[in-house]
């Protein structure tokens, strides 16, 4: 390698640890809002910056790195969510031939009442509202933002979180 090399290298090793220390909890909180497990949550925002960390020369503005995290940690979990739903129903219809299949472990990290209640309304709510409000009031992105992680419309950004909150309000009232 060359001494210039070597110097990108390390420059580029910084910013990612740079942003690993500013972005790395927040996006692992992210995760298991989406997911409701840790150990997934974790490997998601893992493989999120080792994504990033292999593409850092192609993105357009390394200044979007964070959105670019965001955006990969949601599209993370989104594939986590699908992998669960496939192992659900393997387990499923295991069972109905008599066959028990341990699942992953469940839930551990929320011990509150309060939060246990939003969590669980949360998952009540279509992936794309819970996206949505998760985005807005958990990490307080603006709609442009939201819109931008999501790869949606403001316009859709907006409907979806009325529509979310409508739902969660009504919920609330029973």
């Amino acid at each position: 390698m060359t001494m210039a090399a070597v110097d990108q290298r390390r420059g580029l090793d910084l910013a990612i640890g740079d942003l690993y220390a500013a972005h790395a909890r927040g996006l692992v909180r992210l995760a298991w809002l989406l997911l409701h497990d840790e150990q997934d949550a974790e490997e998601v925002v893992q493989d999120a910056y080792v994504s990033l960390h292999r593409r850092w020369g192609r993105l357009d503005d390394p200044a979007a790195a964070a959105a670019y995290l965001r955006r990969s940690v949601v599209n993370g979990a989104r594939s986590a969510l699908r992998r669960r739903g496939v192992r659900q129903r393997y387990a499923a219809a295991l069972a109905a031939e008599r066959v028990v299949l341990a699942l992953s472990p469940s839930d551990t990290v929320v011990a509150a009442e309060q939060r246990d209640e939003l969590v669980g309304a949360l998952t009540r709510l279509p992936q794309r509202q819970r996206e949505v409000l998760v985005l807005r009031y958990y990490l307080d992105l603006s709609e442009a933002e939201i819109a931008d992680a999501l790869g949606i419309s403001p316009g859709s950004v907006k409907t979806h979180a009325h529509r979310g909150l409508a739902a969660l309000r009504a919920g609330q009232e029973r």
